[in-house]
């Protein structure tokens, strides 16, 4: 006996299974593959905390080792006890007392503020630099002679210049934050890759539509790079720069209580210093990432 197979049918079967998994499976399934990925993520997160746990306990047992060595650091529970009065109060703000968060309120913006200005400028001069050579020629040397100048050696001379240290501290923030910005921004205009111009030209393309649709997606990664590195560099030296002024700021505030050898105070601010740097940093990185060539992503 012969079985007769309808086509329209054998058709159908074919084409489902010629479908992904992601188009045949149910909703049941669905929630399974959504839960699975949830859990991989929740486990690897958790496994990241545990490490990071792990290292902690074991600075904290560095530290609580040190101090037991030097009598005049204070032991960790003493820091903790430290940490609870700062904390307290911590935007107090008297003639003889500022709170601990309202000096890092000033130095932030210190940072922000100089910051901004080396990335407005260097940002736009590195572009030049790297897509015009006699632009490069011209200002290369310049940055590399004054580049390894430290930022501190400028402070007296902007203070000399502006009679006031919170201005002259901005703008040693500038110059700090503006060399690493130039450069990696000039690296990034340079490596243009040569199959993107020759598209440019061929539908000629002018500055505008150049610069929007193939230079900047190009450089941006290597931008965000130096973004990233100056801002670091800019969050160190701010702290130096206000330890040498000792007028305010979180930097002021680790020189006045070394003054008023108030040790546990200066450990409260490194970890406030540190926290704050790590944010900063984290919140740079995911523009980093946001911003990455799709290659770069995968």
């Amino acid at each position: 006996m012969t079985t007769v197979t309808n086509p329209q049918r054998l058709g159908d079967d074919v084409v489902d299974r010629q479908l992904s998994p992601e188009l045949t499976q149910g909703p049941t399934e669905e929630r399974t593959s959504r839960f699975g990925s949830l859990r991989r993520s929740a486990v690897r997160a958790a496994s990241s905390a545990g490490w990071a746990l792990a290292g902690f306990t074991v600075l904290v047992g560095l530290y609580w080792i040190v101090s037991a060595l030097a009598t005049q650091l204070p032991s960790p529970w003493q820091t903790a006890l430290a940490f609870r009065s700062l904390f307290a109060h911590p935007f107090t703000d008297s003639v003889t007392n500022k709170g601990i968060l309202l000096e890092l309120a000033i130095s932030l913006e210190r940072v922000f503020i100089g910051f901004g200005a080396a990335a407005i400028v260097g940002i736009p001069l590195g572009l030049l630099m790297g897509s015009v050579r006699r632009i490069w020629q011209v200002t290369n040397p310049v940055v590399q002679v004054l580049r390894p100048v430290s930022p501190l050696a400028w402070f007296p001379i902007w203070l000399i210049i502006l009679a006031s240290d919170a201005s002259a501290a901005v703008f040693v923030i500038f110059l700090t934050a503006l060399w690493p910005i130039v450069l990696n921004a000039a690296a990034g205009a340079s490596s243009v890759p040569r199959d993107d111009r020759n598209v440019a030209r061929v539908f000629r393309f002018g500055r505008k539509e150049y610069v929007r649709h193939v230079l900047l997606p190009n450089a941006m990664p290597s931008i965000i790079t130096g973004l990233r590195v100056s801002m670091g560099m800019a969050w160190m030296v701010i702290v130096a720069v206000e330890m040498l002024s000792g007028s305010s700021g979180i930097g002021s505030f680790v020189w006045n209580s070394y003054n008023a050898q108030s040790y546990a105070s200066i450990i409260v601010a490194i970890v406030v210093i540190g926290i704050t740097g790590f944010g900063l940093d984290t919140v740079l990185l995911r523009l980093g990432r946001r911003f990455a060539l799709p290659e770069v992503n995968s």
